[in-house]
């Protein structure tokens, strides 16, 4: 089925090619579209576009590990004001964080995805999903998957809860609230660790992934199977199985919002927070000093993720996106989301970036359209200067 979808909103001058690449993708979907785009370049706003029955500029959805951006700008912030130390122990924030070598585990190891407590050997159920309370109560007693801070996987569901619990026991606030004090509320962002139940009426719902029949072979072909550690990492051994959009669709999840996959967001929200937080927002200096973003954007561990198989290496709880678009400045950071959300900052060219989707891309993570769009972004901009 192919789709009639009119594009809606702006681009500043330059940035034409940009409306056209967003045309094309949505032209290209057999799902029924729905997407926004947003782009920052030194501040101030140069991309707003959305297209999609029931989507605006404003509207809301889940944005799964995009979230991770926020909590571990809020991370990068307490280390920033010398509240938090990189290379001190988790005990020592964190007394109960003992067992299988958990002990010798920093903050730097954590946040690195190098701890090994990807998940709980019986998965967890989605009450326990939605509250990183109650994650981090089971992650404290759970042996670790592999020695820890010897290798690195994608902690996927269980980062934020880990930093948040770090977090919650040095300020006696969650990252959630802090994240509301010191980015969102300052900018008006449309980013929320935590949706206010005055703004559900904005929620647009994340739909499921409909594969075809060749990628419904090709998912199955490459089930690594229960008790793999990317099942472990995904919850997928749970009982009964954890459906991750089930998840982020709950009233639950968006009030709680684990720190891990519940942000609440749209594109204008996503590129918005990278802007002010590595170029400055609305004339405002940015919210991290250079030295701050490069000792969060360096890679660790670089090799082969224990999880997902890539042959990468992560930043200290961002993204190091330079591995997906090559094109971006040296330095560049962010986070991708399940369902297809993008969002990064590019200091080099000065550039922040947000993307989201409303049906869950193939086969998952960053939607492949990102690659088009951001190199749009970064084409304009070199046109420009």
């Amino acid at each position: 089925m192919t789709y009639d979808i009119a594009v809606h909103g702006t681009v500043a001058e330059g940035f034409e090619g940009v409306r056209e690449e967003f045309a094309a993708v949505l032209a290209e979907e057999t799902a029924e579209p729905g997407a926004q785009l947003a782009a920052y370049l030194d501040g101030r706003p140069v991309v707003d576009l959305w297209a999609g029955d029931g989507i605006t500029g404003d509207a809301l959805t889940a944005v799964f590990s995009s979230t991770k951006g926020a909590a571990h700008l809020v991370v990068a912030l307490l280390v920033q004001d010398g509240i938090l130390d990189l290379d001190r122990r988790i005990t020592a924030y964190w007394p109960e964080f003992t067992g299988g070598g958990k002990e010798r585990l920093t903050l730097r190891d954590v946040l690195a995805h190098s701890a090994g407590l990807i998940g709980a050997d019986d998965g967890f159920t989605l009450d326990e999903l939605a509250d990183d309370r109650l994650i981090a109560a089971r992650l404290a007693g759970q042996r670790p998957h592999w020695e820890p801070g010897t290798a690195f996987g994608y902690h996927a569901l269980t980062i934020g809860a880990l930093t948040g619990e770090v977090v919650r026991r040095v300020t006696g606030r969650s990252v959630q609230e802090l994240f509301e004090e010191r980015v969102r509320a300052p900018y008006g962002l449309g980013f929320h660790l935590g949706l206010p139940e005055a703004l559900e009426p904005r929620y647009v719902p994340i739909r499921p992934l409909v594969p075809t029949p060749e990628q419904l072979a090709e998912l199955q072909a490459n089930d690594a199977g229960p008790d793999s550690l990317t099942a472990i990492a995904f919850s997928a051994g749970a009982k009964p199985p954890i459906d991750l959009v089930e998840l982020v669709n709950s009233r639950t999840t968006r009030a709680l919002s684990p720190a891990s996959v519940g942000g609440v967001a749209n594109a204008r929200g996503l590129a918005g927070m990278y802007a002010a937080a590595v170029g400055g927002l609305d004339g405002a200096a940015p919210l991290l000093k250079p030295e701050t973003l490069a000792e969060f954007g360096r890679p660790h561990l670089l090799g082969t993720d224990l999880v997902t198989g890539t042959v990468d290496g992560f930043g200290l709880g961002f993204e190091r996106v330079r591995q997906s678009y090559p094109f971006l400045g040296e330095g560049s950071i962010g986070h991708a989301g399940a369902a297809g959300s993008q969002s990064f900052a590019d200091p080099v060219n000065k550039v922040a970036y947000g993307y989201t989707r409303r049906t869950w891309a193939y086969p998952g993570g960053a939607a492949p359209e990102n690659a088009r769009l951001a190199q749009a972004v970064i084409r304009a901009v070199e046109a420009v200067r």
